[in-house]
């Protein structure tokens, strides 16, 4: 073949190629060539091509692999994670920290005398949240109804008839109603003008409203050693523990029950007899004395248990001296002492919250409800210059001094326009 048949076929291998002489180089030098017609980034431009974490999902991507990351797997700060709760209403709105419907509250006025419609003595409140309305019980089983802790109307009896298993004759008195666990609890007295051996018993109801399911007597005064067992007032401790503190005049004494407020702790009355504590008065033995106390309530604030019991005369209408002081205890069975650090195992004693003056003769026994805004109001008995023959319906707030003792303004029952406790409208 001569040298001009030989640059022939070059020249037509290479336009049947594509290829100029210009362009062959390896692999290495174009791809050196083609990354040196990109400009550097900056550090700011190259920190904005990083996947944020707020997607569902990120990439992280490596020389050697690629990996799907899912953000649930990130742990969150405490803040975050705080966050996530308190905007997760719709999907649980049990650990939301605000309620979906907005509650509101109000207050109406109110003037003693709140009831006069015949006697309303000795009356305990029982609040039922899922009718939002309150429930006023008294001597004889008397019943109130109110939404607005001001107005009350009559709501019949909680029984139909007084239970009989006390001393013939004997009436129902002083009733006392508790929720305890999921049921209402009512320990009533059963006695007479000089009975000498009254005694409480106990009726339930799923609502305070009723019906009321009486269950008999719980105990008798003679069984539990306590002379004028009545005035029975139950409550849950701090510690869950449910108690019962009672009598009149002949001592007061306290002791524990079931947790269902039922039974006696140990069983049987006489477990009782020989575990109950004198709280306040003088011993049982010792005949009565108008110093000492009855129509007892335990209130629990700020670390303290409150002994609050009524002392004086209670139905004498205009002569009446009735009127409330308290104790206080760190312990819910004692032992308590007043402001002036006196035993109220004594007669006598007691820090004063109320009594009677010209207008209000004999106030006491009382029941305290602590309002939708935390206030708490006493509502108790009194006679007046209008109503001399029978106890009529009185409401109080009660404040709390500097050292935590509580009173009711002036220590008298007021007679001018205030506004009522906090109710759920």
């Amino acid at each position: 073949m001569t040298k001009n048949k030989m640059l022939l076929s070059l020249l037509m291998f290479l336009f049947v190629t594509g290829c100029t002489p210009s362009t062959i180089s390896s692999k290495k030098e174009s791809s050196e060539h083609i990354t040196s017609q990109t400009e550097p980034r900056s550090e700011e431009e190259e920190s904005s091509t990083v996947p944020s974490t707020s997607e569902d999902t990120t990439l992280n991507t490596t020389s050697e692999e690629t990996t799907v990351i899912s953000t649930s797997d990130v742990p969150l700060s405490s803040e975050e994670s705080e966050s996530e709760v308190v905007t997760s209403s719709e999907e649980d709105p049990v650990t939301s920290s605000e309620p979906t419907v907005p509650i509101e509250y109000a207050r109406a006025q109110y003037q003693n005398v709140l009831y006069a419609n015949g006697e309303f003595a000795d009356p305990t409140i029982a609040y039922d949240e899922e009718e939002n309305a309150y429930y006023l019980f008294a001597t004889g089983g008397k019943m109130l109804k109110s939404y607005d802790l001001v107005k009350w109307y009559s709501y019949g009896n909680a029984f139909s008839s007084t239970p009989n298993w006390g001393t013939p004759g004997a009436g129902l008195w002083a009733p006392d109603v508790t929720k305890v666990g999921d049921l209402y609890v009512m320990y009533y007295s059963l006695s007479t003008w000089g009975d000498s051996n009254p005694g409480i018993g106990i009726a339930t109801a799923e609502r305070p409203g009723g019906p009321w399911v009486d269950r008999g007597e719980l105990f008798r005064s003679q069984a539990i050693g306590v002379n004028n067992s009545i005035d029975a007032h139950a409550f849950v401790a701090q510690t869950g523990q449910v108690y019962l503190v009672w009598g009149s005049m002949r001592g007061n004494y306290i002791v524990e029950l079931t947790s269902d407020g039922l039974a006696f702790k140990g069983g049987s009355v006489e477990w009782a007899r020989f575990n109950k504590t004198k709280v306040a008065g003088l011993d049982t033995t010792i005949g009565w004395s108008v110093g000492t106390y009855e129509g007892a309530y335990m209130l629990y604030k700020d670390g303290y248990y409150y002994l609050m019991l009524s002392t004086g005369t209670c139905c004498d209408g205009v002569n009446s001296s009735y009127k409330v002081v308290t104790g206080r205890s760190t312990s819910p069975t004692g032992p308590f002492y007043d402001k002036n650090n006196r035993d109220m195992n004594n007669e006598f004693v007691g820090h004063l919250i109320v009594e009677g003056n010209e207008e209000f003769f004999g106030p006491g026994h009382h029941t305290v409800l602590q309002d939708q805004k935390g206030n708490y109001f006493m509502y108790y008995h009194t006679y007046t210059p209008e109503y001399t023959n029978y106890r009529v319906l009185i409401l109080d707030e009660l404040h709390f001094d500097s050292e935590g003792w509580p009173y009711v303004t002036g220590h008298v029952p007021s007679n001018y326009p205030k506004p009522g406790p906090y109710y759920r409208l």
